[in-house]
């Protein structure tokens, strides 16, 4: 017979620390996606190199990262390099297995993209005296980044919930892992993990209303 009493106050009060703990999974997420965007984007290039080492490296990447769960990728990183004798912090470990992550499947969006740049474009810039480099920088890239916008906003907020894998890894700063350890002090899992998945929905319909707005005011032609 259904006989849970809810008590909500208390596990209101915890709101202040769970906020802390948004702060920081919204601060490993961006981390993670800089990280990523920037590797992604090095990873694009090397595939599209001709070189067959650098091609065969960024490929071995972008088919561990997108074939492989998120979880064993953070997992890796946090006991796997401790084999090694590399041991990282629970933090690191978390932000290194989603940034690891968010490259493979952005590198596959911006090798889309690129295809999708007509190469009358390069020789265009090429043209008009710029080298190789300089075509990519200032004509290529901001396209490629236009046309995989939306994709980076769902890998962003697909970051966002992953951050909750860092469980495997005693991560307990992040808001998955502040509101497991109030649950374990209170007993209050229904209340706080309510809570939290609010927190987390909040968090994720504000990005992609961002995005929204943001590429309706710079992708406007």
């Amino acid at each position: 017979m259904f006989n849970y009493n809810f008590r909500w106050n208390q596990a209101l009060n915890s709101l202040p620390r769970m906020l802390e703990g948004a702060l920081v999974t919204m601060e490993i997420a961006l981390l993670s996606m800089a990280i990523g965007v920037s590797v992604a984007i090095l990873l694009t290039l090397c595939r599209l190199s001709g070189n067959r080492i650098l091609s065969a490296i960024a490929t071995t990447w972008v088919e561990i990262a997108r074939n492989t769960p998120a979880l064993f990728q953070i997992y890796m990183a946090h006991f796997g390099l401790g084999g090694f004798g590399i041991h990282l912090s629970p933090y690191v470990s978390l932000l290194i297995g989603i940034a690891f992550n968010n490259a493979g499947y952005l590198a596959e969006n911006f090798r889309g993209a690129l295809k999708a740049i007509p190469e009358t474009q390069t020789r265009a810039g090429r043209s008009l005296g710029l080298s190789q480099l300089q075509a990519f920088r200032h004509i290529i890239l901001p396209q490629m980044l236009r046309i995989a916008f939306l994709p980076m906003t769902n890998q962003m907020v697909w970051a966002i919930l992953m951050t909750s894998l860092g469980a495997v890894v005693a991560m307990n700063t992040d808001l998955y892992g502040v509101t497991s350890d109030l649950n374990a002090r209170t007993f209050r899992t229904f209340e706080l993990f309510a809570i939290a998945a609010v927190i987390f929905y909040v968090i994720t319909k504000a990005i992609t209303l961002s995005a929204r707005l943001i590429a309706a005011r710079l992708f406007r032609y």
